[in-house]
């Protein structure tokens, strides 16, 4: 009763007195500010493309408003794979993108993607946010004047769909076959013919023989384009992806003129982003699988001397850009020496559970 007669005088002074009570400090800090956000994904891809919306719904949630942005699928705003050059000229505020789209402009960017038998999710996630990695990426994209945030997985990819089996080394040979850009630089050391192929022209690609084989990323995905109708096997597993980590493009200048509360929000914003769009995948992606199998897709795993190859390769084409780049062998180094002390761990714990509840499926 006295909080409520004190509140009472106070607002019936500050009323006599002609002044108004302050507003709350967030509201007093909170300009309306409304930004782009181009995407490399196109919208029927929802899983990966809506990474980007679910930034924006929960950044406009977080500030009742008054942060707005809107999202453009890939080709709509910037090219598809343009993202990266339209945020770090300000042609647009902020972007959704993959890293690895960008190996030809630096190959140590896919780090922030993913790289030939590499992290899986878990890996990945803790080696960006308590191993270090995520200092040593801003770094790399301080060039780009680019903020980066991790902003998304898709758990480990499928190996891609070919119109014919692959039963030994031998069978790559001249192979066409689309392919991320870092795989294709370690699949053309063995006879493979790498394409780079935009996701929507894969399918006529497959289908008039203008290439032999193709990935996209995985079941989900996959049944919507109808990889199974023209070439049936589907091999596993994509070494090249064990994740595919999707990140958030911010302009450094935008970002950094951002309030700190906004900038806190974007942070929280990708980070659940990213958790959504994983457990999307996982779940959608074992019913999608189950139907494609019925549909007539061939499930194949990779054989062992076909990966030990593509293995060999791998490190073939580390040492040789570590050697070619400083920058590259910096955050490769640090990259690997997580990654071997995190390996003999998940094979302990979750590796031996994964295997056993695997055989015990009727």
């Amino acid at each position: 009763m006295q909080r409520r007669s004190f509140l009472k005088k106070v607002t019936m002074g500050a009323a006599a007195g002609g002044a108004t009570l302050a507003a709350p400090a967030f509201a007093q800090d909170a300009p309306v500010i409304q930004w782009r956000l181009a995407s490399s994904f196109p919208r029927s891809a929802d899983a990966i493309y809506s990474g980007g919306e679910h930034v924006a719904k929960y950044i406009a949630e977080a500030t009742d408003g008054r942060f707005q942005i809107r999202v453009f699928p890939g080709g709509e705003l910037l090219p598809a794979l343009g993202v990266l050059d339209g945020v770090q000229n300000g042609t647009v505020e902020c972007g959704h993108t993959a890293s690895y789209y960008y190996y030809g402009k630096n190959p140590t960017l896919c780090f922030d993607a993913a790289v030939p038998f590499g992290m899986n999710t878990r890996q990945m996630n803790a080696w960006v946010l308590r191993g270090g990695g995520l200092d040593l990426l801003r770094e790399v994209f301080e060039s780009y004047n680019i903020v980066n945030f991790p902003c998304g997985f898709t758990g480990c990819q499928m190996g891609g769909w070919f119109r014919k089996e692959i039963k030994t080394v031998d069978d790559l040979e001249g192979l066409k076959f689309r392919s991320a850009a870092f795989a294709g630089a370690v699949l053309a050391k063995l006879g493979v013919l790498p394409q780079q192929i935009a996701g929507g022209d894969i399918y006529p690609s497959l289908e008039k023989g203008m290439i032999d084989a193709a990935e996209w990323i995985g079941p989900y995905d996959d049944e919507k384009l109808g990889f199974h109708k023209v070439a049936p096997y589907y091999y596993f597993p994509g070494w090249w992806e064990a994740t595919l980590q999707v990140s958030l493009y911010v302009n450094k200048d935008k970002f950094e003129g951002l309030p700190t509360h906004y900038q806190g929000i974007m942070t929280d914003a990708a980070a659940r982003a990213a958790s959504v769009m994983l457990a999307t995948y996982d779940a959608e992606n074992p019913r999608s699988l189950k139907r494609l199998v019925a549909k007539g897709a061939k499930l194949r795993i990779f054989p062992k001397p076909v990966m030990d190859a593509c293995f060999e390769a791998s490190e073939e084409t580390y040492a040789e850009l570590s050697a070619q780049d400083p920058g590259f062998k910096k955050v490769y180094g640090h990259y690997k020496a997580f990654l071997d002390q995190e390996i003999p761990w998940f094979r302990i714990a979750e590796g031996s559970f994964d295997q056993y509840m695997a055989s015990m499926i009727r």
